[in-house]
């Protein structure tokens, strides 16, 4: 990974049609590139981003008991006339027909799907509680695709979708992924605050949202400030416990906070002045318990313990995979460039050569890049014949946490400079101890 071989197309000047921070940045910054309106490719820095994110919500899915799969992008129409959503979902779907004149689409979401797999393989409540996910594209065809990835037409998603035999089996699925969600978005260091939202096109009584506030979110939200102070940091959470699951969800729903969509002011008014807030969020997940909605228009039942036969309860639950690096961006920017937090970078540092080709510090970089490379961590090494200036600003760009700055005259005294991103504080040490330092920073991550 040394930039004199590696694929990073920065751009200097802030790109006209970018409206927003994060699109202004990551097409600066090389991430993407435009195909059509809402549609991008993802370039190599945009690319280990994605794959960061999706292995954090993979991991934290797993581990609440989550069993992956992969569904397809295209999916046959007739499986949502049995559902009734094919001609009410609206223009937003993409449909197409196969060259035996078949009606298909490309998929904006799986309720349909996933409840006839299920319904192909399980009969029994023995085989409960089941929930299914997969990390998959969708298409929705938006009527103004904007903002970059953060309201494109094809984006990245994960959906999972649980089965389950009454319903408070099927709240206690709803609450596991509440807190699945909260630990996945404090992994990639964010705030998302679960909202009382409304349940647009899924369907469903029980649903909120996961906003992560910033100026240029789409959804006006009103909250009581003290939500943004709770964390579930490392504490451990029994995903099969019930009532441990249930009194997370309450510690984190009980303060007010809700989109302009279920917003009541009376309610709002209750809250102490100097606590309510008024701001906007960028929505980056939702959870919904919808009961028997698709099990019972698709046939999807299970015989219980009496002998008798009933639709299973469901729900659905998506974290938008690529439109976190677009939120993730726009909560963590300064005027240079990106600042990633460490759950999610690119790369966990980067190596700035002040001198490249003078031999000691050539070899210097090396050690380091080697140094680092036996820890398990990948540095991304500027080894180009660039000026300082341009290095410095390239590396601010990108956001890389941490920077290691290599230079002859450091290097006469033995230290090389350790540098904060977030904070722009620096500190000399020597290579060894930078490596270490590096290594410690990330042993937790």
């Amino acid at each position: 990974m040394r930039l004199s071989r590696y694929f990073l197309p920065v751009l200097k000047e802030n790109p006209a049609e970018a409206q927003i921070v994060s699109h202004r940045y990551m097409l600066r910054a090389g991430m993407i590139k435009q195909q059509a309106a809402g549609i991008y490719s993802w370039l190599p820095l945009g690319y280990r981003v994605l794959r960061r994110i999706e292995q954090i919500v993979h991991e934290e899915q797993q581990r609440a008991g989550h069993i992956p799969l992969l569904m397809p992008t295209l999916q046959p129409a007739d499986l949502w006339r049995e559902s009734g959503r094919y001609d009410d979902y609206g223009q937003e779907m993409l449909r197409i027909k196969d060259r035996h004149d078949r009606d298909m689409l490309y998929g904006p979401t799986n309720e349909e799907m996933i409840t006839d797999i299920f319904r192909a393989h399980v009969g029994s409540y023995k085989d409960l509680p089941l929930t299914l996910y997969h990390i998959q594209w969708k298409f929705r065809d938006e009527v103004r695709p904007r903002f970059g990835v953060m309201r494109g037409r094809e984006f990245l998603m994960k959906d999972g979708y649980n089965f389950d035999v009454d319903r408070d089996a099927a709240l206690h699925a709803y609450n596991r992924h509440m807190v699945s969600y909260l630990r996945s978005y404090e992994r990639m260091g964010l705030t998302a605050i679960p909202m009382r939202a409304a349940s647009g096109p899924i369907g469903g009584d029980n649903t909120h949202e996961f906003l992560v506030l910033a100026n240029t979110g789409e959804s006006e939200v009103f909250y009581d400030d003290r939500v943004t102070a709770l964390k579930l940091g490392a504490r451990d959470i029994d995903y099969d416990d019930r009532g441990q699951v249930a009194a997370v969800c309450e510690e984190f729903t009980t303060l007010y906070a809700r989109t302009d969509e279920t917003h009541d002011a009376a309610l709002f008014d209750q809250i102490p002045e100097e606590h309510r807030k008024v701001g906007r969020g960028i929505e980056v997940g939702q959870i919904f318990y919808f009961g028997t909605k698709y099990s019972e228009s698709m046939g999807a039942t299970v015989v219980t313990a009496d002998g008798s036969r009933v639709p299973v309860e469901m729900g659905s639950h998506g974290i938008g995979v690529s439109r976190l690096l677009g939120a993730i961006i726009e909560a963590s920017h300064d005027d240079k460039g990106i600042i990633w937090p460490e759950g999610v970078t690119p790369f966990p540092v980067g190596i700035v050569n002040l001198k490249q080709g003078d031999g000691s510090t050539d070899l210097a970089c090396e050690g380091i890049y080697k140094g680092l490379a036996a820890k398990g961590l990948e540095a991304l090494y500027d080894d180009r014949d660039e000026r300082a200036g341009a290095k410095f600003a390239t590396m601010d760009l990108i956001g890389l946490p941490w920077r290691i700055t290599v230079g002859p005259r450091g290097l006469a005294a033995g230290k090389v400079e350790l540098t904060c991103r977030r904070t722009g504080t620096s500190e000399e040490m020597s290579p060894e101890a930078a490596v270490a330092r590096v290594a410690s920073i990330y042993a937790g991550v």
